[in-house]
């Protein structure tokens, strides 16, 4: 088993203050950590967000991106370095560059990404600039330099060494000009896991990521995977998603795995869940999945 660290990183630089920065509180307050033997690792703050487009990259907030990227990295790390399994909670998906900066920092990594949307716009194609809908993109080393080349370390990750998992989004993407997946990205949309069960689908996943680097990989989760009709509680709702009990099952299979490293969760709007139903059911799949990885070994 493994001891898990929680990390809040509650930025919404590259989206806006519309009520995600509070998703750390909600699932604390929701009882996250509770059964998990979880510790609390830390608290990340963004600097102030500035609602201005960058005029050198077209992306809002790009420096502050930047520098909160590093400071994020530097907290991952040393959970890292503790042996204990980062669990970050943002915060909007821009935090995922945080993340795997720490992982680019000491070795090669893969990356499950778990998103309703495939995140792949470039600058031009987004109409408000927000990194939140380009963080694979960035993190594959496509936009603008500043970001796309934390520390001088170039990409952080390589094509093949991600799955894109239970995206939606291909019509909607394509008609706003977002950029293709490039072909070594191993996409499997929503219709190609229930082609095959949530659970095959996963296992697939993981080890195609194996395959591809023996230092392991982390897990990306954007709450709107989930269908619409159980997760209306995201900024940018898009029809169908996965349920409850089929997330579940991807996050216990690519949990249980020892390669996995650490998981974000990002996008999910307690605003919008007044009365915090969505926010419990929300840890209960959390802890369903995370309980994966807490479990003795050959358990």
């Amino acid at each position: 088993m493994q001891e898990l660290a929680i990390i809040e990183a509650p930025s919404v630089l590259g989206l806006r203050p519309s009520g995600v920065q509070d998703l750390p509180a909600a699932l604390l307050k929701a009882g996250l950590p509770a059964g998990l033997g979880a510790v609390r690792a830390g608290r990340v703050e963004p600097p102030a967000y500035d609602p201005a487009r960058d005029a050198d990259t077209g992306v809002l907030n790009a420096p502050a991106l930047a520098r909160y990227s590093a400071r994020l990295a530097d907290t991952v790390g040393a959970v890292l370095d503790t042996g204990r399994f980062p669990v970050v909670l943002g915060g909007d998906c821009s935090i995922l560059l945080g993340s795997l900066l720490a992982l680019r920092r000491r070795a090669r990594h893969g990356l499950l990404f778990l998103d309703g949307h495939t995140d792949f716009y470039q600058p031009s194609a987004e109409p408000n600039g927000e990194a939140a809908s380009m963080e694979l993109a960035l993190a594959t080393g496509r936009g603008p330099r500043l970001l796309t080349d934390l520390e001088g370390r170039g990409p952080l990750l390589r094509d093949e060494d991600v799955v894109a998992f239970g995206f939606r989004d291909a019509e909607e993407s394509a008609r706003a000009g977002m950029q293709p997946l490039p072909p070594r990205l191993h996409a499997i949309d929503l219709d190609g896991v229930r082609a095959v069960g949530a659970a095959t689908a996963a296992r697939q996943a993981v080890d195609r990521l194996a395959a591809g680097t023996g230092a392991g990989f982390w897990v990306h989760l954007d709450v709107d995977v989930l269908d619409d009709a159980i997760m209306p509680a995201v900024d940018y709702r898009l029809p169908g998603g996965l349920t409850w009990e089929e997330l579940e099952s991807v996050l216990r299979t690519a949990l249980a795995d020892a390669r996995a490293v650490g998981l974000d969760v990002t996008i999910f709007n307690p605003r919008l869940d007044p009365d915090g139903t969505i926010a419990a059911r929300l840890v209960e799949c959390l802890r369903s999945g995370l309980s994966a990885r807490t479990a003795p070994t050959g358990a």
